[in-house]
């Protein structure tokens, strides 16, 4: 299962290799998420639309190896965008995926872009 988890690497917008598009904006619910796959990814997109702001990240817990934080409460910790699994509450970032119940496992994240009402994941393709 680590081999699963090792699949995932945080992109950032000047590393990305290339954009994905993954939908249209209202594809994806308002305030909550939702699961797109690349390649052997399955990766969370959230929709924070009271502060129009968009982010992706792994939808794989690294607590319990489940493919689920796309279906997780998303919020804020002191102004950090957050996401919790469903299954066990464990939280994390999505600005930069660190795990804000202070355990050593993160999340990967991924930049997103909009244009013209489409959604863009970016990748680093290896």
């Amino acid at each position: 299962m680590e081999e699963l988890l090792n699949n995932y690497t945080s992109v950032f917008p000047d590393t990305a290799t290339s954009w994905v598009k993954v939908g249209h904006t209202s594809d994806f619910p308002e305030n909550g998420g939702a699961c797109v796959k690349h390649g052997k990814l399955q990766i969370a997109v959230f929709n924070f639309s009271l502060t129009s702001k968009w982010y992706a990240c792994q939808n794989l817990c690294p607590h319990k190896l489940e493919m689920v934080l796309s279906r997780g409460m998303t919020g804020d910790a002191d102004g950090i965008p957050k996401v919790a699994c469903p299954l066990h509450k464990k939280t994390f970032s999505l600005e930069d995926g660190s795990n804000l119940n202070g355990e050593s496992y993160q999340i990967a994240t991924y930049p997103v872009k909009i244009q013209d009402n489409m959604v863009y994941i970016g990748f680093s393709d290896k």
